[in-house]
């Protein structure tokens, strides 16, 4: 089977460096087109269902997607909050066989991690996290002739730390780099994000941002599991109240 999340984008980092304001709260609608491989291991024991996927193939097989993410600061407190899911399928046949076969892959997670201000000055600010990440990943394979269906439907969260820096080029120039490890195998044995964008100040509270995303996540449960890597540019548009 050959699977991809599709356009998804980036996340909580899609947001600016705050102003001088003691409280600041953003919203971010955001793209993320992201290539995909990995493999899905249906059953303990089993074959494993290798994909992989450019990000031309998976927009040709992308069903449905929508991403959020959102900031909230009050003085040196942050809290961080990020929500995607995407839905994609193919259709093709069963090597060797010629047996007509569709493929479904749909995730979602939801990320949500609080932290302090370690660092705040003009021109830079540190910030340090812990949170969760929670995961829903269904993945289906399925032909005419019984029995020779697969699929994989898990859900699990992550604990997660992670570190995000803003640093101001100028008035309107900033760049933002993220960073985040968890798992540690609570959820999953092991997942890892970066992310790094530039920003541009539009309007007085209007920003758009453009950069590169990575996510990987490693999920075996008894043999059974999951693992994905998603490589792909981000865009994003910052809403700040």
């Amino acid at each position: 089977m050959r699977a991809r999340i599709a356009a998804t984008l980036a996340l909580m980092m899609l947001t600016v460096p705050a102003t001088a304001q003691e409280r600041v709260f953003q919203l971010t609608p955001y793209i993320w087109g992201s290539g995909v491989g990995g493999t899905v291991r249906p059953v303990a024991g089993g074959p494993s269902l290798r994909f992989s996927e450019g990000l031309r193939d998976v927009l040709e097989d992308l069903d449905s997607a929508f991403f959020l993410s959102g900031l909230f600061r009050h003085n040196r407190f942050v809290l961080l909050g990020d929500y995607s899911a995407s839905r994609s399928s193919r259709g093709g046949t069963v090597p060797g066989l010629g047996l007509p076969v569709t493929g479904r892959l749909e995730q979602s997670s939801f990320t949500l991690a609080a932290g302090y201000r370690a660092l705040a000055t003009e021109r830079a600010t540190v910030d340090y996290l812990v949170g969760l990440r929670h995961w829903d990943i269904e993945a289906r394979a399925k032909t005419p002739v019984p029995g020779l269906a697969a699929g994989l439907s898990v859900d699990f969260t992550d604990p997660i730390i992670a570190a995000r820096t803003n640093i101001r080029l100028n008035d309107r120039w900033s760049v933002i780099g993220y960073a985040d490890v968890g798992g540690f195998g609570a959820g999953s044995d092991l997942t890892s994000q970066l992310i790094a964008t530039v920003n541009w100040q539009a309007r007085d509270r209007l920003f758009l941002s453009a950069g590169y995303r990575h996510l990987y996540v490693d999920y075996d449960d008894d043999g059974k599991g999951f693992e994905g890597s998603f490589s792909g540019p981000i865009l994003g548009l910052t809403l700040q109240f």
